[in-house]
């Protein structure tokens, strides 16, 4: 059975390939605008589904896995990637010694299926940063591109207090433990004995 990643993400296709099975890239066309009185959770499902819906309508048989990610400081406006150093130090100023919430969805989409949507949430603390260790860990690892500006799979754990989830990989971007649960459901299973 084919499998696509409906991602440009480095992150999530990096952690797929834990999974030791066989899956092709395609970009997703889809519109990330937040609809008025979006929730984050409900957004970051809205666009996982909208990904591997927009993919799989192309895909003919294929199994497409979507997601998203949606970022928040305290409960308040999502906050996205950074794109540059001054908005990434201004995310790590306002997020030191505070909560930042991570919502995590992904939809799995498969022919003569219901899709599959789940979303894992995540809470991670961080300590109190001054500036120059902000500006040090920024030069050293440039996270523009991840949302909150903290890589916890790089340097960006330093930065950390604690972090609480029932999957650390949703942090990164995709959550393994369910995406696998959701696979095996429509019978892609990474610990299936070979034909």
């Amino acid at each position: 059975m084919r499998l696509i990643l409906a991602s440009t993400s480095i992150y999530r296709r990096q952690l797929l390939e834990r999974l030791g099975l066989a899956f092709d890239v395609q970009a997703p066309e889809t519109d990330e605008t937040p609809a008025p009185g979006d929730r984050p959770a409900a957004l970051a499902r809205r666009l996982a589904l909208a990904k591997a819906s927009a993919v799989a309508a192309l895909a003919g048989d294929a199994v497409v896995i979507g997601s998203d990610q949606v970022a928040t400081l305290d409960g308040r406006q999502p906050l996205g990637k950074p794109g540059n150093f001054d908005r990434a130090r201004d995310q790590l100023l306002a997020a030191s010694g505070r909560t930042m919430s991570f919502h995590t969805a992904f939809a799995v989409v498969a022919p003569g299926r219901a899709p599959q949507v789940d979303c894992v949430d995540i809470a991670v603390r961080f300590r109190s940063l001054t500036l120059a260790e902000i500006e040090r860990y920024l030069q050293l690892e440039a996270p523009f591109d991840c949302a909150g500006a903290a890589k916890s799979e790089g340097l960006g754990i330093t930065l950390l207090e604690s972090m609480t989830t029932t999957d650390p990989t949703a942090l990164i971007g995709l959550p393994l433990i369910r995406v696998a649960a959701a696979l095996r459901a429509v019978g892609i299973d990474p610990l299936a004995p070979p034909p």
